[in-house]
């Protein structure tokens, strides 16, 4: 830090030198223009006396080139002339402010000594930061921290960059900020390091994975074959594979490694079902949908003889648990008994499939004005919150009217 002050410095009084030697240098050269100038006047007159003189024009010429002398000699007295020197000097002071005032001010605006102070802060606090997070007991970084702490782990490895520990560290610190460049790069540097490094390959490729360059998803996915040919029972590679196969929308592929996946874990294990929600969901987007919902739709004789002309149906299919809707179907009203299946294309949100429901409960309501909200005079059929393993139909009767 010295060293740059120093520098900084240096320059700015480079630049006051330079500033006051050529004000300097403008000033004499402006005094000895006038001198040179008085004198070409002065040689000048003495030219034009002699003609005068002979042509008879003057009689006194010695006179009139004494007062010319005089006249030449008051213009530049010796003494006025080093006073006008001595008072130039006083004149460069104020451009030497402004010159030093207009540097200093634009360092700050541009010159990026906030950042530069901020910096000199996060390697004061990356000591502690690292030791905090090392910790398991210590208190949880936040994301600014986290941040910190990726700047100086940078800071760091400048002056060790075949640090494997760091470099990995700096890979994840990546990924946990979102930053795929720094992961990216990170992880690059530490393979250099540790060419065959399983957990080092399957972090790289996973931020590969997770990169919307379709190029890097290509090259996550050779990277991760390759680790599966390797090892055929890796449960994380089969995982990323998955995972990098569905972005893809190769989803044939997506699914058999899930089903790979589902026949390795253990009996009980948590993440069964979000595996099957997941093989589910290919197989819905691939159109090859197993599970459906085939529904029948009857009408109690009170509620048949109040339909409205301009009815609309809406179907809603829920958990049993939580009264959002997993699925939902609108259709203008028809002849009863009515029957039609429901499935993924149905669903509410992406992440809550109905193929992915083993109970539901189905409600059935005759809109009188088209509202999806529900009114007065609406009817209405509910059924019981079945089990549904995704094959057998279920029926509901319209036959309750809303107060």
């Amino acid at each position: 830090m010295s060293a740059f002050w120093i520098t900084l410095f240096l320059l700015l009084l480079a630049a006051c030198t330079l500033f006051l030697a050529a004000g300097w240098r403008q000033r004499q050269a402006s005094t000895g223009d006038r001198d040179r100038l008085n004198q070409r006047f002065y040689h000048q007159r003495i030219d034009e006396l002699a003609q005068d003189e002979d042509q008879g024009v003057v009689a006194e010429r010695p006179l009139m080139e004494r007062e010319l002398q005089q006249t030449l000699l008051a213009d530049i007295p010796p003494a006025q002339t080093m006073k006008s020197h001595s008072s130039g000097r006083w004149i460069l002071l104020p451009g030497l402010i402004v010159l030093i005032g207009v540097s200093l001010v634009t360092y700050l605006k541009t010159g990026g000594l906030a950042q530069l102070t901020g910096w000199k802060q996060v390697q004061q606090a990356y000591p502690e930061l690292r030791a905090r997070l090392m910790d398991p007991g210590a208190k949880p970084l936040s994301m600014e921290e986290l941040a910190r702490l990726q700047l100086g782990l940078r800071t760091a490895l400048q002056t060790e960059p075949d640090n494997l520990a760091d470099w990995t560290m700096l890979g994840r610190l990546g990924m946990v900020l979102n930053n795929a460049d720094t992961a990216s790069q990170a992880f690059e540097h530490a393979l250099q390091l540790a060419p065959n490094d399983l957990a080092l390959k399957q972090d790289y490729a996973e931020v590969l994975t997770r990169s919307p360059d379709p190029q890097d998803n290509r090259q996550a996915s050779l990277l991760l074959q390759a680790l599966l040919k390797a090892d055929p029972q890796n449960l994380r590679t089969l995982s990323l594979l998955a995972f990098n196969a569905y972005g893809q929308q190769q989803y044939g592929q997506a699914i058999d490694a899930w089903q790979t996946l589902l026949g390795l874990l253990p009996a009980g294990d948590s993440r069964h079902a979000m595996i099957a929600r997941s093989i589910e969901k290919a197989r819905s987007a691939a159109g090859q949908q197993s599970r459906q919902l085939a529904l029948t739709v009857t009408l109690a004789p009170k509620a048949e003889k109040m339909l409205p002309q301009d009815g609309v149906l809406y179907i809603s299919v829920s958990d049993g648990a939580s009264p959002v809707p997993v699925a939902v179907k609108r259709m203008p009203l028809s002849h009863f008994p009515l029957s039609l299946t429901l499935d993924d294309s149905n669903a509410m949100m992406p992440d809550r499939l109905l193929s992915a429901q083993h109970q539901v409960e189905v409600r059935v309501r005759i809109s009188r004005d088209g509202s999806a909200n529900p009114r007065p005079g609406d009817w209405l059929g509910l059924s019981a919150v079945t089990p549904w393993d995704g094959h057998q139909p279920i029926a509901v009767e319209i036959n309750q009217q809303l107060p």
